[in-house]
């Protein structure tokens, strides 16, 4: 079995420019066009949050599909399960806007859309090859790998710091 892709996030690479932001909400737009999508009712909502953190950091925020997510069990409606992928889904037409959901997110990133009466949360884009949210940010704060390709990517990082003297 193949190791499933999550986002990690670099948070010495963030700048909060919110490129994130905006890419996840055309991807999640009926248009998928930045300039139509501004227009679109109801309004498309992107499902990463990027928050400020003392004293001055920015910090992207999305769902973490958690193994035993408290969202999923929460659900009264059976609204949320997850993909064979690992993906913890919402499926809109079996949501009743109850917000148990939101109430038991660890995170606070599954999102209340009020014209629907819908949660949101983030779905990895799964008509992506890599999220939008990943593909648009301009510093690569945001990476789209397993779990063992991402750690030994830290380690290199960690190797390289180390010998050029900054780890010490």
């Amino acid at each position: 079995m193949s190791q499933p892709k999550e986002i990690f996030v670099r948070l010495d690479r963030c700048v909060g420019c919110h490129t994130c932001k905006i890419a996840c909400s055309v991807e999640h737009s009926r248009s998928k066009n930045l300039f139509q999508a501004i227009s679109e009712q109801p309004a498309p909502k992107n499902r990463v949050y990027v928050e400020w953190a003392p004293p001055d950091r920015k910090v992207p925020i999305l769902c973490r599909h958690c193994e035993d997510a408290p969202c999923m069990h929460a659900c009264i409606s059976g609204a949320i399960s997850r993909t064979e992928e690992g993906v913890v889904i919402t499926n809109s037409d079996k949501c009743i806007g109850c917000w148990t959901c939101v109430m038991v997110c660890p995170y606070g990133v599954i999102g209340r859309h009020m014209e629907t009466r819908k949660a949101y949360r983030c779905d990895r884009c799964p008509d992506l090859q890599v999220p939008a949210c990943v593909d648009a940010c301009p510093t690569q704060a945001l990476v789209y790998r397993t779990v063992a390709a991402f750690s030994g990517d830290v380690r290199q990082d960690a190797a390289r710091e180390m010998i050029s003297g900054k780890g010490s």
